[in-house]
């Protein structure tokens, strides 16, 4: 033969088989993982757990935080002032209290709460020096929201000299008790309370000068 060409395998002859990993597909191929560590494998057995618990901490993060940015609630308003949600009315002349002093009278008045706390009165007083008082129920008592209570007022003179003959428009003076404070407020009773109260002054010192010694 002539010319030179590619030396053709003799008889017999093979070539030698090439890897595929020779092959440009075969080199392209991801290499396998390795075996996961032992660390690995348990974050891939409590994957779950890991993740619940990373969840739970975040939301209790997240909730303390607003917790305390909430906005404060409004404060609830005071409570108003006794005086202001108390009224005592005259009904009218009654008996006085049992073992009360001789020449004695006595009126009937009633005290509502209408709003608000509880309202207790400490004591009841009037103007006059010579003139004592005590009331039926004896203070201090207490009378709820939207209720009346009906209290009796004994009176009595200690000296018919420095007593007015005429009451012209006289008041109690009661103390009054409760959530918000303290507080002495004059009730004006009106002017029928006033006739009564001048009329009880003039008997009972009409009466008192005529058990009195003449000298």
């Amino acid at each position: 033969m002539s010319g030179v060409g590619p030396v053709e395998p003799g008889e017999g002859t093979r070539a030698w088989d090439t890897p595929e990993a020779s092959t440009p597909e075969a080199s392209s191929a991801p290499a396998p993982s390795p075996p996961p560590g032992p660390l690995a494998g348990l974050y891939a057995r409590h994957r779950r757990t890991v993740l619940a618990s990373t969840t739970a901490v975040v939301l209790l993060a997240g909730g303390g935080y607003l917790y305390a940015t909430r906005p404060e609630p409004p404060a609830p308003p005071a409570p108003p002032y006794p005086s202001q949600v108390v009224a005592v009315a005259y009904l009218g002349p009654a008996s006085p209290s049992e073992g009360a002093p001789s020449g004695s009278f006595g009126f009937e008045t009633e005290l509502t709460v209408e709003s608000g706390p509880p309202v207790t009165v400490e004591r009841m007083t009037q103007p006059y020096d010579d003139l004592s008082l005590t009331s039926d129920p004896r203070p201090p008592f207490r009378t709820e929201s939207g209720h009346t209570r009906k209290i009796v007022i004994t009176m009595s003179v200690t000296d018919c000299g420095k007593v007015p003959e005429n009451a012209g428009l006289p008041f109690l003076d009661v103390t009054l008790r409760n959530a918000r404070a303290i507080q002495v407020h004059s009730f004006i009773l009106g002017e029928r309370y006033a006739r009564d109260l001048s009329d009880a002054l003039q008997v009972a010192c009409r009466n008192d000068s005529a058990s009195s010694p003449k000298t």
